[in-house]
């Protein structure tokens, strides 16, 4: 799959789905006009949540021909990064906060095959990101706390987002800029104008249906 800088795609958040009917809730948003399906993936240490694991990625894999993103929120990356990927994740983000060797983590999911991408938490510097750009196919940015859907979003996100994006621009690394938490129709341009290219969206979305017509607003008002 390809990542692309220059446009802005829609990313629903399975967090904030029925868990009881996903295939029929994923053929829905795909359906509507959905990019990439993001799945939250919690081990109940890194964050207080769990959610789910490789098994159900497997079983759910086939409801939908769209891009896997798992957002790995957990407490020891190196050892899910094989098993999603085998369940059919396309793309697998890891916390910059994470114990462990990060740049070796990020050299794991390219050589299985996934994008590789780093996650920030709301009061994490994006100066840890300088060394290790060359190892990113994308870089996430939390705009709530990790570990619940529904939460508020963030306001200083969007300097955040700007300094960023001048960061990537001075270093000549056009990488795209993920974001998630409390992104729906209302902020969509003043987040993508700040930078962001791939907007997660849960609640915005499955909280407030038809989603169709949920995505379609948030696609005509990013800025680009």
């Amino acid at each position: 799959m390809i990542l692309d800088p220059n446009s802005v795609s829609i990313a629903p958040s399975l967090l904030s789905a029925d868990f009881s009917r996903l295939c029929e809730e994923i053929a829905r948003i795909d359906r509507g006009g959905a990019d990439i399906i993001h799945l939250d993936i919690m081990d109940g240490h890194f964050v207080p949540n769990i959610t789910f694991g490789p098994p159900i990625v497997a079983k759910i894999r086939s409801c939908t021909e769209l891009p896997f993103d798992a957002h790995l929120m957990v407490q020891s990356p190196d050892q899910f990064v094989e098993p999603f990927i085998d369940a059919g994740v396309d793309m697998i983000s890891v916390h910059l906060e994470s114990p462990g060797h990060l740049q070796r983590t990020l050299a794991l999911i390219r050589d299985k095959g996934a994008k590789a991408g780093v996650v920030l938490n709301p009061a994490t510097s994006i100066e840890g990101l300088r060394y290790i750009l060359d190892d990113l196919d994308y870089i996430l940015i939390m705009s709530v706390n990790p570990g619940f859907g529904g939460q508020a979003f963030i306001p200083s996100t969007i300097q955040k987002l700007q300094d960023l994006s001048n960061m990537l621009h001075e270093a000549g690394k056009p990488i795209p800029i993920q974001l998630d938490g409390g992104v729906g129709p209302a902020n969509t341009a003043e987040v993508t104008i700040a930078g962001a290219r791939i907007l997660v969206a849960g609640s915005a979305i499955f909280g407030n249906p038809p989603y169709e017509e949920v995505i379609r607003q948030m696609k005509e008002a990013a800025v680009v």
